[in-house]
């Protein structure tokens, strides 16, 4: 689930994941899943249709047993009453998917017009050398490495581009793996060749690649729920990924989550969504690129550049 749910990638199951296969014989009424429901969508906008009630069942039956609960509805008065267990809780029933380089013809979209038109741009004094990018939903870190290769690859170091690379995320536990940058090599199989053996090192530990220092530096992780009514001063982007992250919102939720996104992209800045996500119909000031691809497209007056 997103960012605030995010769907990123967990590869090695956690202890409430793995609560998925527990089996466990406290069957959660219909009234005390409609609460669950109420709870989750208030504190991080996700909606948990009926059909998911196993989903939760599963996610956080260990949890009551290690808490030694005995009931559904003790553990939604703990969760209602102990921000450190709501934390955990949310961190349980996130469902975390992502890979290096995920959906191709995104990384073909930045290397082909819009990476070119910003040296271009840079070159005549159009823009400053510097790009800020935003990965909201990074989850286990997979997505905003691929996005710091990416922009190496673009502009290299000595070119004197300055890229900072925002990556944020709701579960507290993918935030950690995404920190220490180390993955199966198997999952890194994924990253081209050039851009892997430029950008990763070996992880010291059997069929592991650690993303090298260079690459790691220009991403700042930080929790962030995007359900909440007031953001942090993040300043402007000129990239934001949102990828399969707005699927779990209501719609009015996503109406609002997409307008924060669109206050903090520059004008003429880049919206990514997942393959599954549109904004086909939206009032919003965007326009189409390819599928899933958005351009913030301000009107007049509405949104003045600050473009460096």
């Amino acid at each position: 689930m997103p960012d605030h749910a995010s769907p990123a990638s967990l590869r090695q199951p956690t202890s409430c994941h793995s609560a998925e296969r527990v089996a466990d014989s406290r069957v959660i009424a219909d009234r005390e899943f409609a609460r669950f429901q109420a709870l989750i969508h208030r504190v991080a906008g996700i909606w948990l249709a009926p059909a998911k009630k196993a989903l939760l069942m599963g996610r956080l039956a260990r949890r009551l047993r290690e808490l030694s609960l005995s009931s559904w509805t003790a553990y939604l008065e703990r969760v209602q009453t102990d921000t450190a267990e709501l934390v955990h809780m949310l961190d349980c029933i996130t469902t975390n998917e992502t890979q290096f380089f995920r959906e191709p013809r995104h990384f073909e979209l930045l290397q082909e017009r819009i990476f070119p038109r910003w040296r271009a741009d840079a070159d005549q004094g159009r823009r400053a050398r510097r790009a800020r990018v935003w990965s909201a939903g990074c989850s286990t870190g997979e997505e905003p490495y691929s996005l710091a290769m990416a922009l190496l690859g673009a502009f290299p170091p000595a070119t004197g581009w300055k890229i900072e690379i925002l990556a944020t995320d709701l579960s507290t536990r993918a935030l950690e793996r995404a920190r220490a940058g180390v993955y199966a090599a198997e999952r890194a199989e994924r990253i081209p060749a050039w851009l892997l053996e430029a950008w990763t090192e070996p992880a010291g530990e059997p069929d592991h690649v650690r993303v090298a220092p260079g690459a790691r530096e220009l991403v700042r992780f930080a929790r962030l729920n995007l359900n909440d009514a007031a953001w942090p001063a993040l300043g402007r982007f000129d990239l934001v990924f949102c990828r399969n992250v707005l699927i779990y919102f209501d719609p009015p939720g996503k109406e609002r989550v997409v307008g924060q996104f669109l206050r903090h992209l520059e004008p003429d800045g880049h919206l990514f969504l997942g393959h599954a996500e549109s904004l086909t119909g939206t009032a919003h000031p965007v326009r189409a690129v390819i599928p899933t691809v958005y351009v913030h497209a301000p009107r007049p007056g509405r949104a003045p550049a600050s473009r460096r």
